[in-house]
């Protein structure tokens, strides 16, 4: 029945246009009366003929009479002709309703034969695998009940068709096949060959003299195909790419000098069987120039020249760069959009010189009305709150219109991690000095429940559980509960944190965690139990604070007989007699080697912790920053109630500055911290810090700084610094891998124990500390790869600088896989 009313609303809607289509002839015959005489019926003398007594319709199904009767030009008790019984024929022809028609006059009496073309009941894709049937689905124009044709079957096929050359699959050919059934139904089925895919055989240059065509080749998009890179997804043919190769020579020549430049052609011709194209750019380079005289006329008072001149990019007598203009353009609109101008409009007149080969450019800065900001719209938000958007941006509504703050919003929106892109747009307001901020995300995934598994040099066996959101409810809110279990370290751990506490800007968080950490190189098993409250402000934009406090029990288990075996072995080599618990004649000299660690074995301690961290941050992106720096200070004082009494303090440093375009990024980050006990207290190896494997490459974990000789046990140190260069650098793979290279080399000294003694220890009878707090160094490759099992993580390290107790590494891996 409803396939009988969408039938009966187009052949409505077909009525209408052929009632119009007879209402404009009928026009034009009053206009015209030489028409010809096959029109006769629509001049201005009636028909000459037989007279209509009745109209027939045979063979009509799902079409009442009265539609198809309608098409007709002949009425009845009306004279008719054979141009009339021709034009009738057409319209119901035109129809699309019918696959033959057949207008029978005999005398008085006109028989209407049609066959019905057939209802659509089902379309179906077979033999398609690169494309799915949803792809293909939304190119054809053919739906589920609507009506059959042969003329639309075929422009379908001729899309999809275009749909597979598109995706470099030239050689496909779709076959439409139509079933049969009941009640004047088919289904349609697109049988699909797809094969091969037609690859790029050779890209050729013609005319290029200054730059070889491999070079010309990394510069454009297509790339030839080849069976070792079996990766790239950029070796088909496609036209939209080609006009993007076009663009992208005509950057890389105006970029190096070559201002007249031009692609006088760019074709793809398919070899004879069809297995793959070959694609030719002929190009005229010109001549090469150089910047000339540089100046701008500007019409912002607000303004002074000289600060505009300071940053234009371009210097008189350089080789002309049209990058340089682009970045002299968005230096100068970021500068206008600090003072409040929103829609400055800066051209660069370029003037050639082609006798002199220099190029001249003045920057001509119109001044635009000073804007305001109208409204802020938010779209794309299924499921965030407007108001944790909101709340990020630095602009109200009302406000006068600065880009700086509105780099700075999308940044801190970006910040959040609850979405896969950030776009804010300007459109003109309701009033010539009101603009409105289109503010446009695109949310990703931020619940996650996982289970991992994986191995790293350091732990060995890694394994987790994680149940995480990170904007619960939609409102911002972060929630895990996280299970670890390593070689040295198990934890599970609660966490909570409401970022906006009673609406304010106002972080607020809760902690409950348990851990045990087993430290072969020292010995020792460590339980902790406690429980923290975490509360954090703003202090400046790029300025917060963070304050906690958090009460803790540690048990402590030592392994005495793994200390003493170490002990004995040192004593050895030195032609001491080995020491035993059972001897009591052992006794005081087991205690002046392990006294601190027999004392400290079982004992349990509780504690508190009061702490604050200070960061300010002021990267261009929190996510990948390529400029900016990033400075955190924190101290924790334990000794207000509990067991332990120390400070400590530590201090980061990120820089972050961009050498050559966005490839290549140079960070530089520094690292220091200090820890002293006040009062009676002893430190223990658990308070130290612990340096080595992901903080000091080229060193295993735990593996750089003070150990005592004779257990080889390592003690941690209350002093380190360690500075970290760390160069960015392509590695010509394509972006959608995920995998980044970089180089580093890493400096610093760790040390500085004051509970025990120090120094060149020869005995075996005292417990004794190696510490020169001397500089250690290390450089090596770092590859990191966001993989689908997990995060991977390749070092390759070479120490350049250590001692003799220091236990190093070449390389280290570390991997995860969800299961």
């Amino acid at each position: 029945m409803r396939a009988v009313m969408i039938l009966a609303a187009q052949v409505q809607v077909r009525m209408m246009k052929n009632l119009l289509i007879l209402g404009l002839v009928a026009i034009a015959a009053l206009v015209s009366p030489q028409l010809s005489g096959s029109m006769a019926f629509a001049q201005a003398e009636p028909a000459r003929g037989p007279i209509a007594q009745r109209l027939s319709v045979e063979g009509n199904q799902r079409i009442e009479e009265a539609t198809i009767l309608s098409y007709m030009v002949v009425r009845v008790g009306q004279p008719y002709n054979p141009a009339m019984i021709d034009l009738s024929l057409k319209t119901l022809h035109n129809t699309g309703l019918f696959s033959d028609v057949q207008i029978l006059p005999e005398g008085g009496v006109i028989i209407v034969k049609v066959v019905e073309n057939p209802i659509i009941n089902r379309i179906a894709f077979e033999g398609n695998n690169k494309l799915t049937d949803k792809n293909l689905d939304e190119e054809v124009q053919l739906k589920p009940r609507k009506v059959f044709t042969r003329a639309a079957v075929q422009k379908d096929v001729t899309r999809v068709l275009e749909l597979y050359r598109r995706s470099g699959r030239f050689a496909a050919t779709v076959e439409p096949k139509i079933v049969q059934l009941p009640q004047n139904r088919v289904d349609l089925v697109f049988e699909i060959n797809e094969g091969p895919s037609t690859g790029v055989d050779r890209i050729i240059f013609i005319g290029n003299k200054n730059f070889s065509d491999a070079t010309l080749r990394s510069k454009i998009a297509t790339a030839e195909s080849s069976w070792w890179n079996f990766l790239q997804s950029n070796d088909n043919y496609d036209p939209d790419r080609l006009t993007f190769d076009r663009e992208q020579l005509r950057r890389f020549y105006l970029a190096n000098g070559y201002a007249d430049f031009r692609v006088v052609s760019a074709v793809a011709e398919l070899a004879p069987d069809r297995s793959g194209f070959y694609i030719t750019f002929t190009v005229d380079e010109g001549d090469l120039y150089a910047f000339g005289k540089v100046d701008i006329e500007s019409s912002i008072k607000d303004i002074d020249k000289d600060r505009l001149m300071s940053l234009i990019k371009i210097e008189p007598g350089e080789t002309y760069n049209a990058e340089l203009i682009d970045k002299s353009i968005d230096a100068l609109t970021i500068l206008a959009g600090e003072k409040g101008y929103a829609f400055v409009d800066i051209r660069p007149r370029v003037k050639r010189n082609r006798e002199d080969r220099v190029v001249d450019v003045v920057f001509k800065i119109e001044e635009g009305p000073r804007v305001y900001v109208d409204r802020i719209n938010i779209v794309g938000n299924t499921r965030t709150l407007d108001k944790v958007i909101r709340r990020e941006i630095r602009l109200s509504e009302g406000d006068a219109f600065n880009r700086v703050l509105l780099n700075r919003s999308r940044s801190r929106i970006r910040g959040l991690g609850f979405f896969k892109k950030v776009e804010i747009t300007e459109e003109p307001g309701g009033a010539p000095d009101r603009t409105n901020l289109n503010v446009e995300v695109e949310e990703q995934s931020t619940g996650e429940l996982s289970v991992s598994a994986g191995f790293s040099s350091a732990d060995s066996i890694v394994g987790s559980f994680s149940l995480t959101e990170k904007n619960l409810l939609g409102k911002g809110q972060f929630l895990r509960l996280q299970l670890q279990v390593s070689g040295e370290r198990q934890q599970i751990d609660l966490r909570f944190t409401e970022p906006y506490f009673l609406d304010r800007n106002l972080s607020a968080g809760v902690d409950v965690y348990s851990t045990r950490t087993q430290v072969d190189e020292s010995f020792y098993e460590a339980d902790l139990i406690g429980g923290g409250l975490r509360l954090g402000f703003p202090t400046s934009e790029f300025g917060r604070l963070g304050l906690r406090y958090s009460l803790r029990q540690e048990n402590y288990d030592y392994d005495l007989d793994g200390l003493l075996a170490n002990v004995n072995a040192s004593r050895t080599a030195q032609g001491q007699p080995t020491l035993s618990f059972s001897n009591p004649a052992d006794a005081a000299t087991i205690d002046a080697v392990l006294g601190s660690y027999i004392r400290a074995d079982g004992q349990q301690v509780l504690f508190s912790v009061l702490g604050y961290t200070f960061i300010y941050d002021e990267r261009d992106d929190p996510i990948e920053p390529r400029a900016g720096y990033r400075f955190s200070v924190s101290q924790d004082l334990a000794g207000l109630g509990g067991d332990k009494h120390y400070l400590k303090t530590e201090v980061n440093g990120d820089w972050y500055q961009r050498i050559w375009g966005d490839d290549f990024v140079l960070t530089t980050s520094l690292a220091a911290g200090h820890i002293m006990a006040w009062g009676d207290d002893i430190l223990e190896p658990t308070d130290r810090f612990l340096k080595g494997g992901g903080s000091f490459r080229g060193f295993k974990t735990s593996g750089v700084g003070p150990r005592e000789i004779n257990s080889r046990s390592y003690q941690g140190g209350e002093l380190f610094a360690i500075g970290t260069l760390e160069l960015s650098v392509p590695n010509f793979l394509p972006e959608d891998l995920g995998i980044k290279t970089s180089i580093f080399a890493d400096v610093g000294t760790i040390g500085l124990i004051d509970d025990l003694p120090v120094g060149n220890c020869t005995g075996v009878n005292t417990a004794c500390v190696q510490d020169d707090l001397s500089l250690r160094a290390s450089v090596g490759v770092s590859v990191s790869w966001n993989s689908p099992f997990g995060p991977v993580r390749l070092d390759f390290s070479h120490v350049l600088a250590n001692e003799d107790y220091d236990e190093t590494e070449t390389f280290r891996f570390s991997a995860g896989t969800k299961l």
